[in-house]
């Protein structure tokens, strides 16, 4: 081999070994950014009804405090990105509950917290309640009751950052004994949802057309098993399908 090809052969090594080092620099750099306090503490609040609550406990073991669903997949993920920032979670979902069953305990479970960031999943019970109970609440009286909670808090906190859930069936299960009632009442509902998520310039997180196309992956079951509660994959969309929206606040 010539003095001259050596040459060029140990220069250009020494060239790709420097971009590679730089490479590893920058993505060194990049990965330890993330992981640097941002100095602003956040308080993170997820409140719903037994979507959201998980199956938590409550009391202050911190091994369940968070539930089994979403909400600990949320508060896992970010707690583990950035252990640096002071980010706080608490999960007040309360299985069963309505939107006026949220209503009644707003103060303490929510209020009172002061959350920076609110996170809500409602809806689905209230229309269980007018197929299952014959109640007689309206979607109307869903979407006051909830616009009324919303006002509320915008009052009493006013910087807050609301993020409103779409809630979801698939046609599976209790759903599915009589899936166009279900649809039409949980869709009344959906619309209420997406309007005052507009009003209230809050982040609305739509799942059903995710659950939906899921669908093309999956049977009903894989993801939601009665046709309200979420698998532990449906769970994990729900997750992803938040984050995603709500990237930019943490």
């Amino acid at each position: 081999m010539s003095n001259s090809r050596r040459n060029f052969l140990k220069t250009a090594s020494l060239a790709g070994a420097a971009a590679v080092a730089a490479t590893g620099l920058v993505a060194a750099s990049t990965k330890d950014d993330q992981y640097l306090p941002d100095g602003v503490g956040k308080t993170f609040l997820f409140q719903g009804d037994s979507i959201t609550d998980g199956g938590r406990s409550y009391d202050k073991d911190w091994n369940h405090v968070y539930g089994q669903g979403y909400a600990y997949l949320i508060t896992a993920r970010i707690n583990f990105d950035y252990p640096g920032r002071d980010y706080q979670f608490f999960n007040r979902g309360i299985s069963g509950n309505t939107i006026n069953d949220l209503a009644a305990r707003w103060q303490k479970d929510t209020l009172d917290i002061k959350p920076d960031v609110l996170s809500i999943l409602i809806g689905i019970n209230d229309v269980h309640r007018v197929i299952t109970q014959g109640d007689k609440a309206t979607a109307e009286d869903f979407g006051n009751t909830y616009e009324r909670l919303l006002t509320q808090t915008k009052t009493a906190l006013p910087n807050v950052k609301l993020i409103l859930l779409e809630p979801f069936i698939l046609p599976v299960g209790m759903v599915s004994k009589n899936p166009e009632l279900w649809a039409s009442e949980v869709q009344k509902r959906q619309v209420a949802v997406k309007m005052l998520a507009s009003k209230f310039n809050a982040i609305y997180v739509p799942l059903q057309d995710v659950f939906n196309k899921a669908l093309q992956k999956a049977k009903a079951e894989h993801w939601i098993w009665d046709g309200v509660h979420p698998m532990p994959a449906g769970h994990e969309l729900i997750a992803r399908e938040w984050m995603k929206a709500v990237k930019k606040l943490y």
